[in-house]
Formats: C-alpha cells, structure tokens, sequence
C-alpha cells in the first residue's frame, strides 16, 4: 500500500492507495507554521480490518517528526491511535 501526501499552505491529505483505489484518507489543516490538525479520516469499507487508518496517522507522524512539526489530532480516529500508542506522542501538541 502507498501512502501519498498533498499539502498546499492551509490543507493537505494523507491518501492511502492499493491496486489504484483510495483505500483510505486522513485530512488536516495547517494551525500556524509549526502544527497541523488532523480533522478527518476514513476508510473504504472494502478495506476495513486492514489497519488502513493506523498507517494514515503513522505516516502523519513520519511527517510531523521529519519536519519538527506537531499535531493536534481532533478527529475521533486520530485522538484513538495517540491514547493507544504512547511511541508517538512525542508530536502531540
């Protein structure tokens, strides 16, 4: 599975893409220079159970730490992922 990134100066998206179909989307919004939030993600029910979201915030975090950046993850899935995985909390704003 690819994950792809698209940002431009106020959104971007993390698209998660097998076999050319979107099997996932994480979207988020810039909150200054130094922080995004991430306000969205779902996944396409064709692939449920397959960790798809997961990877989307890891990925998110690959970001976040490459970039010094930290995140403020307000949709429900993302907040999930960073109370379950202490690892990377390290970009938690």
């Amino acid at each position: 599975m690819e994950i792809i990134q698209e940002n431009n100066n106020k959104k971007g998206a993390f698209k998660a893409v097998e076999n050319s179909i979107e099997a996932g989307l994480m979207t988020y919004s810039w909150a200054g220079e130094n922080k995004f939030i991430i306000d969205h993600t779902e996944v396409n029910p064709d692939f449920a159970g397959k960790s798809v979201g997961k990877q989307l915030v890891m990925k998110a975090v690959e970001f976040a730490r490459e970039n010094n950046l930290k995140i403020m993850p307000l949709c429900p899935f993302a907040k999930s992922v960073f109370n379950k995985v202490a690892e990377i909390r390290d970009v938690l704003y």
